[in-house]
């Protein structure tokens, strides 16, 4: 009876975790409209539709059995596909699957909600000029192929795994591949109209809704809760506390750190880059946000805010444009988050440092050759931005037919 007791609150715990990680996903819509002008708001919409609702049909159809194959001892551990489609195997729902933290349906839901985080990110750094239909392809192959054989690497027990490479709840297997893709795809779409000038300088194109972007920050981290505290993989009292703790401790270091730096940089207190950088230091602890202490996650948090404004000035240096910060949120700083692993806490040393730079290596590398073949292909085959025109008049007119605010408009160039 008391195994049965625990097995139920557990799978109600990752149950909540799985619901709390779906609400991101308006968390994420929230911010990428804020940051972005208002004639572009239905087609930011209609891809984070897409994304969760492509994303769960994939990891139904391949994307969970690519990613939790099964690998036999002393394989490859890089590749292997165990068929279409989901079942629960036998005993899947018992205690005895797991370790009694969960049932097979849950783990399946939790791990398919992370699978459309990916391509969220992918989808804020492209806003206001890709080609929906380029996007949708782009979303298919990489979160229906791409995310799970990396995954798979890890949390499938691949050859990562085995290497003893450390990666608590996603910062490189799920941020930093969103984040190689969008930096990929970023650079094949190239910058929006406008924002660099004649002399190469970039140009501030502001969003329409920061009160809804600050909304969506919130949401996210709220729904972080879910991201970290599922990862447990149980309700165990101690860990789940630890890393609830741990992730708020994060980002709160994260975003007074990004303010403060942000402010001796450009002389202002500029709001997106205080709630990019809470969304750095959440990025930041996500690696490890179970093996951390409170001191450890501070000072994750304080790096993570002052590489962010520096990742946003180096991507405006090369002349890429991301409109809402996700390459430096996600790709930057889940690089640090994952390197951190091996500076802080439990886990600390120079061998597990080297491991965590071989895995970032590894899966950076990948991540950028998938991403430059999918999205090379689909230019070549069907081209990937909308014309001039369609852009200055807007992807919601050109791309749907209609506008986010019938009654309310601002002319926005």
């Amino acid at each position: 009876m008391e195994n049965t007791a625990l097995f139920t609150a557990n799978n109600v715990w990752m149950m909540i975790c799985t619901g709390l990680v779906f609400f991101m996903h308006l968390g994420f819509s929230f911010l990428e409209i804020g940051l972005t002008r208002q004639k572009n708001t239905v087609n930011i919409l209609f891809k984070n539709f897409f994304v969760i609702t492509i994303g769960l049909l994939l990891y139904m159809l391949g994307g969970f059995n690519l990613m939790y194959p099964g690998f036999e001892e002393g394989s490859a551990g890089f590749f292997k596909f165990a068929g279409f489609g989901i079942g629960a195997p036998e005993g899947g729902m018992t205690p005895g699957y797991a370790d009694g933290g969960y049932t097979w349906w849950t783990d399946f839901l939790f791990q398919g909600m992370f699978a459309a985080t990916a391509a969220t990110i992918v989808s804020g750094a492209v806003a206001e000029r890709i080609k929906l239909g380029a996007f949708m392809l782009f979303t298919i192959f990489y979160v229906g192929l791409i995310y799970p054989i990396i995954g798979s690497w890890k949390w499938g027990g691949g050859f990562l795994d085995a290497m003893g490479f450390y990666d608590f709840a996603g910062s490189t297997l799920v941020h930093s591949v969103g984040g190689w893709g969008a930096l990929v795809v970023v650079y094949f779409l190239g910058a929006r109209i406008g924002k660099f000038g004649d002399d190469g300088k970039p140009r501030a194109i502001p969003g329409h809704n920061l009160p809804l972007s600050a909304a969506g920050v919130l949401i996210l981290w709220l729904g972080w809760f879910g991201f970290n505290g599922g990862s447990v993989l149980s309700a165990d009292p101690e860990l789940t506390s630890l890393t609830l703790v741990t992730t708020c401790i994060a980002a709160a270091a994260g975003g007074v750190s990004a303010a403060i730096f942000s402010n001796i940089l450009y002389k202002t207190y500029d709001l997106t880059m205080f709630m990019n950088g809470v969304l750095g230091g959440l990025v930041g602890i996500t690696a490890g946000a179970d093996q951390m202490s409170p001191t450890d996650a501070t000072l994750i948090g304080l790096i993570a805010g002052i590489i962010l404004p520096l990742g946003v000035s180096l991507i405006d240096k090369l002349k890429l444009d991301d409109p809402v910060g996700a390459i430096a949120v996600h790709l930057i700083c889940g690089i640090w988050g994952t390197l951190a692993v091996g500076i802080f806490g439990a886990m600390a040393g120079v061998d597990q440092f080297i491991t965590q730079l071989i895995g970032v290596g590894v899966i950076g590398a990948f991540s950028v050759v998938s991403a430059a073949i999918i999205i090379y292909a689909i230019k070549t085959i069907s081209g990937i931005r909308v014309s001039e025109e369609e852009e200055l008049k807007g992807l919601d007119l050109s791309e749907h037919s209609m506008g986010a605010y019938a009654d309310f408009s601002v002319d926005q160039k």
